[in-house]
């Protein structure tokens, strides 16, 4: 049953705070693995991991960049991460988000905030293959397609002119909304809706931080992303 147990990688200088998580964590039903530096989590064999709950003011390498590190290296770009941190500036967050964090916890939270958190994550994330997971060949049925543009809202793939292209959770939760649903302009209060948990207060400018994101990475299909001024974004050829 042990193998069934989605394993939690938690990142805090901290070391108290760090077997906290851990402890609650575990009596909660999930595999834990701690580290208390970023050099230490970059020596981790994190094949495996689910989700990194990760503090951002540690010692000579920080959170933010050891998720800008996470998110660049292909066997790791998928693993959802969740900020825990003293950090509570609107600034602070966008950057997390930016990065394409999951969620944002400030400290001092409560374990049980945390655990809902962890819980809502992992809900969202079920059926992703973690990180390291060899994936198998599937056919195109499934796929939406616009031109060289093509995704699979059940397989979490998303491909330009034939090649995968990776992108953070939330990201590509938002262009899937926006492919299945051609022509329908959306508001950012739709997208946060359906994208973002409803316990989880964001801020309407990550959407737009998340939509120049998309544009970027989608190369010349990033015209398809259509913004209605007053209204939102939508998605049209």
């Amino acid at each position: 049953m042990a193998q069934n147990k989605p394993k939690i990688l938690v990142v805090d200088d901290e070391e108290t705070l760090c077997e906290a998580l851990r402890f609650n964590l575990v009596e909660a039903g999930y595999d834990v693995v701690t580290a208390h530096s970023a050099e230490e989590v970059l020596a981790l064999d994190l094949s495996g991991v689910s989700l990194i709950l990760l503090d951002i003011m540690m010692g000579d390498i920080s959170g933010t960049q050891l998720a800008s590190i996470l998110k660049k290296r292909q066997a790791t770009a998928s693993i959802p991460v969740i900020f825990c941190t003293a950090k509570d500036a609107e600034d602070d967050m966008i950057a997390g988000l930016e990065l394409g964090a999951d969620d944002y916890i400030t400290k001092p939270y409560s374990i049980r905030n945390v655990l809902a958190r962890v819980k809502t994550v992992l809900r969202r994330t079920a059926g992703q293959a973690p990180a390291g997971a060899v994936g198998r060949e599937h056919n195109e049925e499934g796929f939406i397609t616009f031109d060289g543009l093509s995704l699979s809202p059940e397989r979490k793939i998303c491909r330009v002119d034939g090649e995968e292209v990776r992108m953070p959770r939330k990201e590509f939760e938002i262009l899937s909304l926006l492919m299945r649903n051609p022509g329908r302009v959306f508001t950012r209060e739709e997208i946060l809706k359906a994208v973002w948990p409803e316990e989880v207060i964001v801020v309407d400018r990550v959407v737009d931080v998340n939509i120049t994101r998309l544009r970027s990475k989608l190369g010349a299909y990033g015209r398809f992303i259509v913004t209605k001024p007053a209204y939102g974004y939508g998605f049209s050829v």
